[in-house]
């Protein structure tokens, strides 16, 4: 189960003034898969507009209803060798999003298994949140605990001239659980529990 103050604790630094994010990159896909361009920059570098527009489409992920839209899925030993997407993960994690040829293969393996009627963006936000410890009273400190490095993932359709729309799937990757990195678990969001994308949970090779 996914602890909704948590999410809540995560969120608080997902604004222009209390930002946690250092870089953004992502892919624009036709409804067949075909990748129609990329773009990778550093976070703080976007105008005012910009940032905000992206953090309140990142922010959907981890605000949104815990345990109903947003779930814990973990990674079986099988899932976490070598070749496995839990491992490229790890991989973009690791180089803050830095290395093309990671996301590359990143945007591969989502298209060949995304489902969509309509054109399509996938975006993927590098965060570090400073975790600053909580004394015996849960009131914070201001040492740190340890620095929770995710990644958000969000997939929208594309509305206009590549303007993403309202995230329809996505993900937080490490799970965040008990205020640490959990990194054998991923916690998968879905905007729609009408009209879920499972096939997302097959692309991170994940089980509920």
């Amino acid at each position: 189960m996914i602890n909704r103050e948590d999410m809540l604790e995560l969120t608080r630094r997902m604004t222009p003034k209390r930002n946690c994010f250092t870089r953004i990159a992502g892919g624009y896909f036709d409804k067949e898969g075909v990748n129609m361009g990329t773009f990778n920059t550093n976070f703080l570098n976007l105008p005012m507009k910009e940032k905000e527009k992206n953090i309140a489409i990142a922010k959907a992920v981890p605000f949104s209803p815990t345990n109903e839209n947003l779930k814990k899925y973990g990674f079986s030993k099988e899932k976490m060798g070598k070749g496995s997407m839990w491992q490229l993960l790890m991989g973009m994690k690791s180089c803050w999003l830095k290395n093309d040829a990671l996301m590359e293969v990143f945007y591969e393996m989502v298209a060949a298994q995304y489902h969509t009627t309509q054109d399509y963006a996938v975006m993927v936000f590098h965060g570090c949140y400073d975790v600053p410890i909580k004394g015996t009273d849960k009131q914070r400190q201001d040492e740190s605990e340890e620095v929770f490095e995710f990644l958000i993932c969000v997939i929208c359709k594309l509305e206009g001239d590549y303007e993403p729309g309202e995230p329809e799937c996505g993900f937080l990757f490490p799970a965040f659980t008990n205020r640490s990195s959990d990194s054998s678990h991923v916690a998968v969001y879905q905007a729609d529990l009408g009209k879920t994308h499972p096939e997302i949970e097959k692309i991170l090779g994940c089980t509920f």
